[in-house]
């Protein structure tokens, strides 16, 4: 094995760091597949990386708490999932809402809308399910103003007040926060009132 490409490949993860998670094809532009495949296959027997699903590796943190390699960031697999089918996902329910700190609640399964068809995955401690859905709150928005519209949709509009407008200004940046009043027009009418008021609320600050 060309031991050049596997420096390469160990460069790459290296600088994606700690927690990220990986296929094969994103290393396609160094190597083959099947190259790739084998490497990362002999990396995980040495303990460098972690094995999580089948042709899906991570590079583990460390929990000082677990004195063990942490568990694997499950947005992190939902997204080098869909990266390596091409697919589109967008959270939902309180997947949305764990990711933008709406929600402290993990939830029992992380649930994503996908243009790809309707999969689930199990790995030690985690569960994906990526449920098949294309309709115009989900496709053509950029994955922020995707996540945005998913978490209000479940949080409901009788529970949005100034806290939740508060920790999406903490989370969503006044880039986003514009792209969303321009990209979710089309979303439930509630939804798109309260993405123009969060804009409206967060612009002046940052002006």
């Amino acid at each position: 094995m060309d031991h050049r490409i596997v420096n390469k490949i160990i460069m790459r993860i290296n600088k994606l760091g700690r927690s990220s998670v990986f296929t094969p094809k994103d290393f396609l532009d160094l190597t083959s597949h099947e190259t790739t495949r084998k490497i990362l296959s002999r990396l995980a027997e040495e303990g460098k990386i972690r094995r999580l699903l089948r042709g899906v590796y991570d590079y583990p943190a460390f929990s000082r708490i677990l004195n063990a390699p942490a568990n694997p960031d499950p947005d992190a697999i939902a997204h080098a999932i869909a990266r390596n089918h091409g697919w589109t996902i967008v959270p939902t329910g309180e997947t949305a809402l764990n990711i933008l700190g709406l929600s402290t609640q993990v939830p029992a399964q992380m649930q994503y809308f996908s243009d790809g068809p309707t999969k689930k995955y199990a790995w030690k401690g985690g569960t994906l399910v990526l449920k098949h859905r294309t309709n115009k709150e989900t496709t053509k928005l950029s994955p922020k103003t995707a996540l945005m519209v998913q978490a209000l949709k479940n949080l409901g509009e009788a529970h949005i007040d100034d806290t939740v407008l508060e920790t999406l200004r903490s989370k969503v940046d006044a880039r986003d926060r514009t792209r969303a009043v321009e990209e979710a027009r089309y979303a439930t009418s509630w939804v798109y009132e309260i993405i123009k008021r969060l804009a409206k609320i967060v612009q002046a600050p940052d002006a």
